[in-house]
């Protein structure tokens, strides 16, 4: 169900950002100048009407689908990525094992000179 949601949302975000590109500006005198005034001709004289019930339209299901997305993520449940990863850190891991070996306490060899610091 999220998933169609997500898909859904994307579309409609393209659709406005496209709706939103075809208006033309309250100032486009220099639109004019650069060959964007024929836009008016191509979709007619109610081009200004229809693009800005289209924007709306758009622009209200566009919130509508973000809130549908967030109810439906705190519903779907499941801690966070941020939940899960504190989980991992905080969990005891299990203890180390030492190798087999000579059970004399380790002493610092003699011959390795001390580590110097920087």
């Amino acid at each position: 169900m999220i998933t169609i949601l997500i898909v859904i949302h994307l579309i409609i975000s393209i659709l406005l950002i496209a709706a939103v590109l075809l208006q033309s500006g309250k100032g486009s005198t220099m639109a004019n100048v650069f060959g964007g005034g024929g836009m008016e001709t191509v979709f007619g004289a109610e081009t200004p009407a229809i693009m800005n019930r289209i924007t709306t339209a758009l622009a209200v299901l566009f919130m509508v689908n973000c809130i549908l997305l967030t109810t439906l993520s705190f519903k779907h449940g499941g801690p966070s990525v941020i939940q899960r990863e504190l989980q991992k850190k905080s969990s005891p891991s299990a203890p180390v094992e030492s190798p087999a070996g000579p059970s004399s306490p380790t002493t610092p060899s003699t011959d390795v000179p001390p580590a110097q610091k920087n």
